[in-house]
């Protein structure tokens, strides 16, 4: 009987023992999850993590642009940028064949100044007031260009019959060579493509007369044009240095020096062309018509003065105007004369390439041939004869623009470029000062700066 009491004390003694642990554990945890910093030891068998505070974290997407390859992203970077010009150059096209009477008249006066222009300066530095200067200048380049003009339908005039007699004779000559020719063409044959001319002239009376309209039409806008062309040329030569700084304020403040800069060079080298080429123009008109002359090629002046017009149009200019003189003398005068004249024509367009452009022109308006020929292509196609005319001096021009702007842009990245690493006040300064002293030395001496005492002619 003691024996089982002892072991039913026991017994009690150990669920005890169990309740008391059970409860200490049921604390403990209840201390865990109050108190994180309370909690058991990793190692002690009681221990359960918590749960995180924050989710699990998850790579983030990855950014689309970087998926596309770097020459990829350059070439539509580029690709847009060039749409983009496409499109202005297309609206500017547009804008410019709407008005293409009123661009051609102003630059054609600008042609016309830039030849003026060194004889309106000429007379005010021997003391000539600007108004009296532009007036004679003015007027007296008109008035030889227009007996220039006179000339040529005068002469023309007066050897229409000449060479209609000629023109005659010769299509007679041709007319038995071809009859005696190896070709074995018979004289029923002639008569036939004579009669098929005959109907074709008659068939397409509508149109040669809606061409006359059109041709009194053309008469109309010339007159118009020149007289635009005159009173624009009026104006520069008086004015000129105001509408420039009108032109200047045009521009953005900080784009004024640069474009300021470019302008006088732009202007420089459009009356070096300008001049040079009247002055090939007329070496050409004259040993050419001279040679004309001699072998007795009719209407020998005003074909001289076709070939002075038409060496305003680089390389083909002289290529049509000499074809036109081989086709009078061969129709006048005859083959022989006509390799005569191609003999002449290409001596004397040789000494100009070789001799007389790079001497006269210089460096200055030097452009590919391959751009000359592409430039007045485009510009034939664009706005006729008066496109392929200009085309030439506005790659020149354009040519110059660019060369200085771009050095322009290189110097100012230099000067705003940061100082080197260890480079102190004193090291820097007087090298970014000494070509601001020689710019300024450089003014007082040329006489540059603004008679107003603004900026808007040097754009700063």
């Amino acid at each position: 009987m003691p024996d089982r009491r002892k072991w039913a004390a026991g017994i009690a003694d150990a669920i005890a023992r169990a309740a008391e642990r059970r409860e200490a554990g049921r604390a403990a945890m209840k201390r865990g999850h109050d108190h994180p910093d309370d909690q058991p030891d990793r190692g002690h068998p009681d221990h359960v993590p918590p749960p995180p505070a924050y989710a699990p974290a998850v790579a983030a997407p990855r950014d689309p642009v970087t998926a596309v390859p770097w020459g990829v992203r350059v070439a539509a970077e580029v690709g847009w940028r060039f749409v983009v010009l496409a499109i202005t150059l297309y609206v500017l096209m547009r804008v410019i064949g709407a008005l293409e009477l009123v661009v051609l008249a102003f630059v054609a006066a600008l042609l016309i100044t830039a030849l003026l222009q060194p004889v309106v300066a000429r007379l005010r530095r021997a003391g000539v007031p600007r108004g009296l200067a532009t007036a004679i200048t003015f007027i007296s380049g008109f008035v030889v260009m227009g007996l220039v003009g006179w000339f040529v339908v005068w002469q023309v005039i007066e050897n229409t019959d000449q060479l209609s007699d000629q023109l005659q004779n010769g299509v007679g000559q041709l007319k038995g060579w071809l009859l005696h020719s190896p070709f074995h063409v018979t004289e029923t044959q002639l008569n036939q493509i004579a009669r098929n001319l005959q109907n074709a002239i008659g068939t397409n009376a509508e149109e040669i007369t809606s061409a006359g309209l059109q041709g009194v039409t053309l008469i109309i806008e010339f007159f118009t044009a020149a007289f635009l062309a005159m009173f624009s040329t009026l104006f520069l030569l008086y004015d000129g240095h105001n509408v420039w700084n009108w032109v200047l304020k045009l521009f953005p403040r900080e784009a004024r020096e640069g474009v300021a800069g470019a302008g006088p060079r732009a202007w420089r080298t459009l009356t070096l062309y300008v001049r040079g080429t009247v002055v090939v123009a007329f070496i050409d008109a004259v040993f050419i018509g001279t040679g004309l002359f001699f072998l007795g090629v009719p209407m020998a002046v005003p074909l001289a003065v076709l070939i002075f017009l038409g060496a305003f149009i680089p390389l083909v200019g002289a290529v049509a105007s000499g074809a036109v003189a081989m086709i009078v003398a061969l129709v006048t005068q005859g083959p022989f004369t006509m390799l005569m004249v191609l003999a002449v024509v290409l001596a004397v367009q040789q000494i100009e390439g070789h001799v007389l452009q790079p001497f006269i022109l210089g460096r200055a308006v030097r452009v590919h041939p391959l751009a000359v020929v592409l430039s007045v292509a485009s510009g034939a196609l664009i706005a006729g004869v008066g496109g392929a005319v200009v085309a030439v001096p506005l790659v020149a021009v354009t040519n110059t623009t660019v060369g200085y702007l771009r050095s322009h842009s290189a110097e100012n990245a230099l000067r705003r470029s940061a100082a080197p690493p260890g480079a102190t006040a004193s090291a820097v300064a007087p090298v970014l000062a000494e070509p601001a002293a020689e710019d300024t030395a450089g003014d007082s001496a040329t006489g540059a700066g603004n008679d107003d005492g603004g900026d808007e002619p040097t754009g700063r």
